[in-house]
């Protein structure tokens, strides 16, 4: 397909790098009118908001943590101010950081919940009042994880807030259906971003060849790739999706409930 978002002003939250930057460079591909990208770190977020300049796609970068609910609600704000609306908008932001049910501090807890429920909540507050503020349909899709049905023990608070943002994405969608305001997830699996190379270095002593062991290690020979998940996105967010709402989506190799 082609042309999936023509005219649409597209926000992305965490789309300085990973997935989110994989959805922005889609949504530009796909005719966006204006992408918004939003993160913490300004360097990767200029140079992708430049990137995207030089393809002729207006685009704006805004430095923010979603952890703080007034820079999760200022950064849409500052899209609407730039571009006079938002017609879809994806969480991408996310914590990984690990920890068990019986090591997890209370600061990492809050930490996870902060980045991975909190910021998403208050994102998508600002983004569904503006579009009931101009009575304009909408699309909105949260990228989740297959751990929110359970995960691995060394993920005990990612699991508990992504699980929390599943919910929440089902709860919004049924509250705001009748404002033509379509709310989706998906639950994606293991995927090959930079951050996941930093995190298997940082937290499981993986070396150079980590990547190649984990190609081996699932079924289908290679991990979940940014540009098909991202491209997933774009369709999800787009009309060609049609009523769809309110659901979550798994986006990975495995199969919940199946048993070799």
């Amino acid at each position: 397909m082609k042309d999936l978002l023509t005219g649409k002003v597209v926000v992305i939250s965490g789309g300085s790098q990973g997935l989110g930057a994989g959805v922005a460079r889609s949504a530009a591909r796909e005719g966006a009118a204006a992408v918004v990208v939003t993160g913490r770190r300004v360097e990767p977020g200029k140079q992708l908001e430049a990137e995207l300049t030089a393809q002729g796609v207006s685009a704006l970068f805004v430095q923010t943590d979603v952890a703080d609910p007034e820079q999760a609600i200022a950064a849409v704000e500052a899209a609407v101010t730039a571009f006079g609306r938002v017609d879809c908008l994806v969480n991408a932001a996310g914590l990984t950081d690990r920890g068990t049910l019986v090591d997890t501090t209370p600061e990492l807890f809050d930490r996870h919940v902060a980045i991975n429920l909190r910021g998403p909540f208050f994102t998508m507050q600002a983004a569904v009042k503006d579009m009931q503020r101009r009575g304009a349909r909408g699309s909105i899709v949260n990228v989740i994880s297959v751990a929110e049905l359970g995960g691995q023990p060394y993920l005990a608070p990612y699991v508990a807030a992504k699980a929390g943002l599943a919910g929440l994405t089902r709860n919004a969608a049924h509250a705001h259906r009748w404002d033509r305001i379509r709310i989706n997830g998906l639950d994606i699996g293991w995927t090959e971003t930079e951050g996941e190379d930093l995190t298997q270095r940082r937290f499981h002593g993986a070396g150079d060849d980590w990547l190649d062991k984990a190609n081996a290690s699932v079924p289908m020979g290679k991990l979940g790739q940014v540009d098909e998940i991202a491209d997933f996105v774009a369709f999800l967010l787009s009309d060609r999706s049609g009523v769809v709402t309110g659901s979550v989506l798994d986006w990975d190799q495995t199969v919940p409930g199946g048993s070799d």
